[in-house]
């Protein structure tokens, strides 16, 4: 089992830390507050009294902080330690801070990852979730059993900010999809039905989503949007029986009327008989 050191001792950067524990890697760790370190050290894990000494002891080092500028302060006194290194960043960002963090690491002789987690503390070190990474392949490769025990290591190409843009489009999903979904609930919360009732139905149609977006997958990238399922100007028909329901039973429409819009938009353009993987021509600026 190869060393690693875990810089940052949040919710996070423990969670971390203690993934790697369970699967027997000798792991050390630092943080500013050095008492948030206690549960790990009761588990195993090496205490270092500056990051310096905790990246000297491990070819790996895995950093999870606030933001960029922390890692920054973190690192720049003993920057010369990182040479040799090769460093996993797990901090949350922007696309261009980690292309920019990669040529900082890069002409301090470190190799440099950039990752995203895709899961909340309690889920990390299982098999089902995803870690995002980006950067060189030959890096990744290297240390993938390692970073399989933080949960499943996805690569996405050498472009060091891939695993940002890909965090950031994943969250817009998941929040779209989390509002959609709470929409739903007190819509017919509204007619007494529990949240845990409605909910597997919900599951189960998602499902049935699941197979369009994978059909409307090819017709973005063909740029060309057959509407022989149903078309833009269908739903927004049937987006309208959506807005009448929860504006009869007192639910906020704020969601759905701007989906409509820009339905709208997509049918002003031309759209309206394409079908609904049209509506990228309005997301992307093309119609105008």
């Amino acid at each position: 089992m190869n060393s690693v050191t875990v810089l940052g001792l949040g919710t996070m950067g423990s969670a971390l830390a203690a993934a790697l524990l369970d699967r027997g890697h000798p792991t050390t760790v630092w943080n500013r507050s050095a008492e948030k370190a206690a549960p790990l050290v009761e588990r195993g894990a090496r205490l270092a009294a500056t990051p310096e000494e905790a990246i000297a002891v491990s070819p790996l080092v895995v950093a999870c902080v606030l933001d960029y500028d922390v890692l920054r302060a973190v690192l720049e006194p003993g920057a010369e330690s990182l040479r040799g290194k090769a460093f996993v960043n797990l901090t949350s960002g922007a696309p261009e801070q980690a292309q920019t963090a990669a040529e900082w690491f890069g002409s301090r002789g470190a190799d440099y990852l950039d990752g995203a987690i895709m899961t909340t503390p309690e889920g990390v070190g299982g098999s089902d979730v995803m870690f995002l990474y980006s950067g060189p392949r030959t890096v990744f490769d290297a240390h993938r059993p390692t970073l399989a025990a933080l949960g499943d290591p996805v690569y996405l190409g050498a472009d060091p900010g891939r695993a940002s843009l890909y965090d950031a489009a994943l969250l817009g999903l998941m929040w779209s999809t989390m509002t959609g979904w709470l929409h739903g609930t007190a819509l017919v919360g509204a007619e007494k039905t529990p949240a845990a009732e409605f909910t597997p139905v919900a599951i189960r149609w998602l499902a049935t989503v699941n197979r369009f977006l994978t059909r409307y997958a090819a017709q973005v990238d063909a740029g060309r949007y057959p509407g022989d399922d149903a078309t833009v100007d269908v739903q927004i028909a049937a987006i309208g029986h959506l807005l009448h329901a929860a504006a009869s039973r007192g639910v906020d429409n704020a969601l759905p009327a701007v989906l409509k819009s820009t339905m709208e938009q997509a049918s002003a353009a031309g759209h309206g008989s394409d079908s609904f993987a049209a509506v990228i021509e309005v997301l992307t600026g093309r119609t105008a």
